[in-house]
């Protein structure tokens, strides 16, 4: 006999496993590779990128496993690479909005792929508009010195001790803490759920998505998109695509403001675990999501439906999961 509680429990722990699976080898390999020294010898190529957002070379590993991986694969590879006071709190602020724009790309973009916005178009808004506001903000931060002290996480993925021993144990913990942290995560989505408060934030929402040109059904959808994930919101996306009741525009552009926020609430605590600034990485970022969409709403206005249809989208196909 189920019970809600066992439930979520075996799912959170089927979740932690499939993510132990690519972290636990990733970040040895990563370990690996930094103690033979060839993370210093990639480093230099990855620095041109790097230097746009003010951060150390080393950060292009971490930022490409992101984009391929995850955020969960990627934020372990740092406290790796760098020494805990390596970064200030606006580093890890901007380091943590390219993460939080683009991330685990193979599969949430496959996502919305299905849904019918193309997948080349949707990413390169989604990474290019990463990198704009990562732009943005970090000369916002150097220009004023907010946020220039030291970083001060409360969660560090991965101890500092020397050694295979050190490196393992740390390991260890760092998994520990992961499935704490997930556990928690999931319990308290489930409990704004079914308190209702969850629907009252999407709600609450739709009048802020409206200036995003997202409107009707595509707004529920969105803000589903937004609290639950990309999983959440592409998926329903997907059946009302096929179902026709929201148009092909509306998909496309609720599909792009996804891309560029979506699981806030999640993993907007992971990036503030490990010291990221909340108005960086969740006040910033949805106003730059609001307003970049909109912009290329208005954009798309001007594009007959035959040329929009062409290059930005496609209609889905397959039975509806």
């Amino acid at each position: 006999m189920s019970h809600p509680i066992l439930d979520k429990t075996r799912l959170t722990l089927v979740i932690y496993w499939e993510l132990a699976r690519i972290i636990i080898p990733v970040t040895i390999a990563t370990e690996i590779l930094s103690r033979l020294g060839l993370i210093k010898a990639v480093a230099p190529l990855l620095a041109p990128v790097m230097a746009l957002f003010g951060l150390p070379p080393e950060l292009g590993l971490p930022w490409l496993t992101g984009m391929l991986v995850g955020i969960w694969a990627a934020v372990p590879m740092v406290f790796v690479l760098l020494p805990l006071g390596a970064l200030s709190t606006a580093d890890i602020t901007v380091f943590s909005a390219l993460l939080l724009f683009a991330h685990a790309l193979p599969i949430e973009q496959k996502i919305i792929q299905r849904a019918g916005p193309g997948l080349i178009i949707t990413t390169l808004l989604r990474v290019g508009g990463g990198m704009l506001y990562a732009f943005l903000l970090h000369h916002v931060l150097q220009a004023t010195g907010w946020l220039a002290g030291p970083m001060q996480p409360a969660w560090i993925p991965m101890a500092a001790d020397g050694g295979w021993v050190g490196f393992f144990i740390g390991l260890a913990k760092a998994m520990a803490m992961m499935l704490a942290m997930l556990l928690a995560l999931s319990f308290g989505m489930e409990i704004l759920r079914v308190t209702g408060v969850m629907a009252w934030l999407m709600r609450l929402l739709a009048p802020v998505l409206r200036l995003a040109g997202i409107r009707g059904e595509a707004a529920e959808l969105t803000s589903v998109g937004l609290f639950l994930g990309i999983s959440y919101g592409g998926g329903l996306l997907i059946r009302e695509a096929r179902s026709g009741r929201v148009s092909p525009r509306q998909v496309f552009i609720s599909c792009v403001f996804m891309g560029f926020a979506h699981s806030v609430i999640e993993d907007t605590a992971i990036v503030m675990s490990v010291g990221a600034n909340i108005w960086g990485v969740l006040a910033g970022r949805m106003g730059f999501a609001i307003a970049a969409t909109a912009l290329i709403a208005l954009i798309l206005r001007s594009i007959p439906d035959a040329r929009f249809l062409r290059w930005g989208f496609r209609q889905a196909a397959g039975p509806a999961e």
